[in-house]
């Protein structure tokens, strides 16, 4: 039998006598669903490399190992398609995924997608994984994604979007000129009851936030980081929509007017980019963040409209996990 790489805790003195359970439960932030789990497989859950019983109390300096069987998405095609990887470690890959592409196979899409060119990757590795996209992006958003490699860091991970603890911003390029710095769009958001592919602001929908501060005003288009605080389908486009600011190129939620592009400056796509992923990482329990900087598209688009006043620089590293363990406030 094979196994991820074991996830690893050391019991501190303060945390001298308590039950095995408690760390699992509360430090290493097992579900009762996973802890379930792993205490039917054979090396699941050690101490000292010895299997324990999870009433058992734990000692100052007991290192305490979980490991999770290997598995692969079998059902899967691999195919070999350029991957943009930001970061790869034992637990989590990070990519930066291209307009365009379908993130998980679904009717009619069963190749040619991300979870096509993950898997194939990982077979060339030689590692069984099964993919696990912690969330997700539309088509024709680019940017940062994230996929965990085990049931441990998904389940992880998604307790942290859960509690609003993952920093999720964006790039987006709307129509018109904003008038204030930043703002805050908060707007229930539910399926348009005579177009249910649709989503709409309604008063009987479910709550969402979206947080934006202006970056650059361009000719009759504006450049603005978003950050939400939560992830309704279509969020970001459904709220800039209904403030008057639709997304530059979005077919589904277009805009009546908007800026004429010179020349080959007009985007094939909604200008939308997921361009900044922060988490506290389940393996080192560090906060890190990821970046994917603008695509070619936006860019151009961004050059053909500019000329405008605020700009800003927006370049950082790919990678950043100098924040110490906590996310931002």
């Amino acid at each position: 039998m094979s196994y991820y790489e074991p996830l690893v805790y050391t019991v501190s003195p303060e945390e001298e006598g308590i039950q095995l359970k408690t760390i699992l439960q509360s430090r290493m932030q097992l579900s009762r669903k996973l802890l379930s789990r792993l205490k039917r497989t054979e090396q699941g859950i050690t101490v000292n490399g010895e299997r324990k019983y999870i009433s058992v109390p734990v000692h100052a300096g007991d290192r305490i190992e979980i490991r999770m069987e290997q598995e692969q998405s079998e059902d899967i095609l691999p195919e070999d398609i350029p991957l943009d990887i930001l970061h790869e470690d034992d637990h989590l890959l990070i990519v930066n995924k291209p307009a365009g592409m379908i993130v998980h196979p679904t009717h009619g899409h069963y190749v040619h997608t991300l979870a096509n060119a993950v898997v194939h990757h990982w077979l060339e590795r030689g590692e069984k994984v099964r993919f696990r996209p912690v969330h997700r992006l539309d088509q024709e958003t680019s940017g940062v994604l994230a996929i965990a490699k085990n049931p441990f860091v998904h389940q992880h991970i998604s307790e942290q979007m859960k509690a609003q603890q993952v920093l999720k911003e964006y790039m987006a390029v709307v129509h018109g000129e904003m008038e204030a710095d930043e703002g805050t769009i908060d707007g229930p958001i539910d399926r348009d009851p005579e177009q249910p592919h649709y989503r709409i602001v309604t008063p009987d929908g479910y709550p969402a936030v979206t947080h934006y501060r202006v970056v650059e005003r361009l000719k009759g288009a504006t450049l603005v980081a978003v950050r939400l605080e939560t992830g309704r389908t279509h969020q970001i486009r459904v709220h800039m929509l209904s403030i008057g600011h639709p997304l530059i190129g979005d077919k589904m939620y277009p805009a009546g007017g908007g800026p004429s592009l010179p020349g080959k400056a007009g985007i094939e796509r909604q200008a939308l980019h997921a361009y900044r992923l922060g988490l506290v990482h389940p393996g080192t329990r560090r906060y890190v963040e990821f970046l994917a900087e603008l695509p070619e598209d936006m860019q151009r688009l961004r050059a053909a409209l500019s000329g405008g006043t605020g700009a800003a620089s927006i370049g950082s590293p790919a990678v950043d996990d100098s924040k110490g363990s906590g996310p931002p406030d």
